[in-house]
């Protein structure tokens, strides 16, 4: 190879002396372009001038060998025009031309040495010359298809090369570029502008020159990766640094300077500044010699601050690198991370449903108390962490899970959870009875938490609930009464069929859940009182003073309406409606009928008063002039008129007593009789009471047996009316009694009345008649010989109630009546409480 650029030079040089002189001979050499003082000026020719190792001199002659080959043509005309001047040169001319022309083919021939090809465009030319071997781009042998750039380039260089070759045209700038072509093939394309030429040179990188320019792309990336990791390690947040073989610092960015408060890097670098305190180095020399990294979680002091780092160093050629991450929050938030999954531990201890957390490779990795107890599982069994396969095999063997046909396929949709996403639930039926509710929640980072709830409890009180609504869902509508909800928003809820029927209402309207103002205006055409319908709303939508309101709504209809509002425990309020319309008019007439008979029973009193009162008048004259007639001072009577006289007086007192027992009663009623109190002997009371029909009981031959305590006393009353109730008693008995029978009369003191009781040996009062006993003009033989007016035990009562007291009648059919009359001692006690 040295041979070849020896002989090329010895060409050139003697090529360029032909050519010299041949352009002296021509008068031309004034026209030479002096030597450029380097041969960098030069860029193309540089190239060659590199290639073939030639100094100065050398590519002096070789640049005149190419000018020479440029101006060939030209020195053929000159050389034509001063044919007729240079006649006698013309041989020794034709002669040079010729070796010329043999130099240049020589340079063509060296030019073209290798496969390349050089492409030209003259100024002001946009027709380029091309030649050289067209057969390395992919027998491209036509100049436009060599231009096509696109043709044998992938789009990116193309574009690249488009804008490259526009550049050198317009304004000379020169490239180069490394091409790779659509089949992978490496070219180099050169880009010069040379002697108002714009050229460029395409050829195929081969061997050393290949490497070469590989090694320099990579080298040049290696550079640009160098300075990125410069610059991203000088702006990184984070300490970074390097030591040589030594243990010295060699490298540190400004985040090292700061956490060790260096002034500047370069002051961290010459003061030696350590990041790690002596332990902490020790650690990480030791572990870089035994290994090639060290890794460590350690406390560093930074600004007065103690911080956690994560420190990562390794060997790197003869040194080391290192860095250093914050890592104090992500310490901060593991450890709250690890105290809220403890709490959350504790939480799930304490829920009743049972919890079980299995891992993506589906092994138990939590389960609470709650789930223990639930499945009745041995706790070391759960400690080993079980996968989830196994719990359900020992659940299975307990019959703690359902029955299934197929156990492998059931288990296998249960596990479906793993690859699920969202959670599901399903209810398992246990043959013991229970009932589990089931929840499956896939776990973000992989496995699965199964959630148990024991509903058999909640199951079975749905199940009573459901049938308790049906049965008070059924209740109210068999239900006669009108019953409708309204909630607290003052829509209706609920109602049964007779409340529509009863405001003759769609059922399909009423299940719109119209509002109250609606209902008022569907329901007003039958009943529009304004005044109760304000009462209902309010009632139905008041917030406080929630009380039940009676109402009463007669309609247009002529129906009568019995409503209540009752307020509900959640905020609602119910209505009912009873049509009370029969009851309404039942009770009017009762009303009016015994108002009637009110007025006719008091019209009977006034007229029995009247009565009485104009009969006393005639009465007591008769009875006066009978015992004026009785009277001997009027002379004597023959025994026929004092026998009929005696009929007469003991008639007329009959007749008076009557008439005085109706005063009295009829002054009782009409409340105008007072009591005229005082101290009353009991003893005394009974004996005056007891004179009174002395006569009668020597006509009837009956005994009267008085039983009373001798010290019984005396209590406070009227003295007259007492007397009077104890004779009417007395007569009663007696009237009542046979012949020959004995009358009992007693009398005994409590701690707060004196109780008198009457007792005879009749023949009774029937059931059927004791409740009339004590009425106007009720009077019953009962059997007996006894006629009355039936107004003795009428008196005896209106009297001792009178006094505050109160009267009994025990009596047994066949064997006799004791009638009891207990009064108050205190008479001032009863007064007050009566008023």
């Amino acid at each position: 190879m040295s041979g070849v650029i020896v002989a090329m030079r010895r060409t050139l040089l003697s090529c360029t002396s032909l050519a010299r002189n041949g352009l002296i001979a021509l008068g031309v050499a004034p026209w030479l372009p002096a030597a450029p003082a380097h041969a960098s000026e030069l860029p193309f020719i540089q190239s060659i001038v590199t290639w073939l190792d030639l100094d100065h001199q050398e590519f002096v002659i070789l640049a005149t060998a190419l000018a020479l080959l440029g101006f060939s043509v030209v020195s053929a005309i000159l050389l034509m025009r001063t044919r007729v001047r240079a006649a006698a040169n013309e041989a020794r001319l034709r002669s040079d031309i010729g070796d010329l022309q043999v130099q240049a083919d020589r340079l063509r021939a060296l030019l073209f040495a290798e496969p390349q090809i050089l492409i030209a465009w003259a100024a002001g030319d946009n027709r380029p010359q091309i030649s050289g071997d067209t057969s390395l781009l992919l027998a491209q042998d036509s100049p436009q298809r060599i231009l096509a750039f696109g043709s044998w380039l992938p789009p990116e260089p193309a574009l690249q090369m488009d804008h490259a070759v526009d550049a050198l045209r317009e304004a000379g700038e020169g490239f180069l570029i490394n091409l790779t072509t659509s089949n992978g093939q490496a070219l180099e394309a050169m880009g010069r502008a040379i002697g108002g030429q714009a050229i460029v040179r395409i050829r195929e990188l081969g061997g050393l020159r290949r490497e070469l320019a590989e090694t320099n792309l990579r080298y040049k990336a290696l550079s640009e990766e160098t300075e990125m990791l410069r610059g991203f390690a000088a702006a990184a947040p984070w300490p970074i640094w390097a030591k040589g073989a030594k243990g010295g610092l060699s490298y540190a960015n400004a985040a090292y300077a700061q956490a060790t408060e260096a002034v500047s890097v370069a002051d961290a670098i010459d003061r030696r500044l350590e990041l790690l305190d002596s332990d902490d180095r020790g650690a990480m020399d030791r572990a870089l010699k035994e290994a090639s990294g060290f890794t460590a979680r350690l406390p560093i002091v930074v600004g007065g601050e103690r911080r956690i780092y994560d420190v990562r160093a390794m060997n790197v050629g003869n040194g080391s690198a290192g860095i250093a991450i914050d890592a104090s929050e992500a310490t901060a938030l593991r450890a709250a991370l690890e105290r809220m999954a403890e709490a959350h531990r504790r939480t799930l201890d304490q829920l009743s449903s049972g919890v079980a957390v299995f891992d993506g490779q589906r092994r138990l990795a939590f389960y609470n108390d709650s789930y223990r107890r639930l499945w009745d599982l041995d706790r070391a069994f759960l400690d080993s962490n079980p996968d989830d396969s196994s719990v359900l095999d020992r659940l299975r063997a307990a019959r703690k899970v359902p029955e299934q046909p197929d156990f492998r396929a059931w288990k296998a949709r249960l596990h479906e959870a793993y690859r699920a996403v969202e959670p599901e639930k399903d209810t398992w039926y246990l043959p013991d009875g229970r009932a589990v509710s089931v929840v499956t929640t896939p776990n973000p980072e992989g496995g699965v938490t199964y959630l148990f709830d024991d509903v058999t409890e909640s199951l079975d009180l749905a199940r009573r609930f459901d049938g308790l609504i049906r049965v008070q869902r059924e209740t109210l509508d068999n239900l006669a009464e009108a019953v409708a909800v309204f909630g607290s928003n003052g829509r209706a809820q609920l109602f049964n069929p007779a409340f529509a029927r009863m405001w003759k209402l769609s059922p399909e309207a009423l299940r719109e859940q119209p509002h109250i103002e609606t209902f008022e205006a569907w329901c007003k055409p039958l009943f529009d009182d304004e005044a109760t319908w304000r009462t209902i709303r309010e009632a139905i939508t008041a917030i406080e003073n929630r009380v039940e309101v009676p109402l009463k709504l007669e309609r247009n209809d002529g129906s009568v309406l019995d409503c209540m509002t009752m307020p509900l425990p959640d905020g609602a309020t119910m209505l009912t409606f009873q049509d009370i319309t029969d009851t309404e008019n039942v009770e009017r007439a009762l009303r009016e009928r015994n108002e009637a008979l009110e007025t006719a029973d008091q019209m009977k009193v006034d007229f029995v008063h009247h009565v009485s009162y104009e009969l006393r008048s005639p009465l007591t004259t008769i009875i006066g002039f009978a015992h004026f007639l009785a009277d001997p001072v009027t002379g004597p009577l023959m025994p026929k008129q004092a026998e009929y006289l005696g009929y007469i007086t003991a008639s007329t007192n009959a007749l008076l007593a009557i008439i005085n027992n109706i005063l009295d009663l009829a002054t009782i009623d009409a409340g105008a009789m007072s009591l005229n109190l005082g101290s009353i002997d009991i003893r005394k009371t009974i004996e005056a009471a007891a004179e009174g029909i002395q006569d009668r009981l020597a006509t009837d031959r009956i005994e009267l047996k008085v039983d009373v305590d001798p010290s019984i006393g005396s209590f406070t009353g009227d003295e007259r009316r007492v007397v009077q109730v104890l004779y009417n008693l007395l007569a009663n008995a007696v009237g009542f009694s046979p012949q020959d029978a004995t009358v009992g009369l007693s009398a005994r003191r409590t701690e707060h009345s004196v109780v008198f009781s009457v007792t005879d040996s009749g023949p009774g009062i029937p059931p059927d008649v004791k409740d009339k006993v004590f009425d106007w003009f009720e009077s019953h033989s009962n059997g007996s010989k006894h006629r009355g007016a039936g107004l003795g035990l009428s008196l005896v009562r209106s009297f001792v109630e009178l006094h505050g007291g109160k009267v009994s009648v025990d009596s047994i059919v066949g064997r006799g009546t004791t009638v009891t009359c207990d009064f108050p001692i205190d008479q001032a006690a009863h007064r007050h409480a009566a008023e």
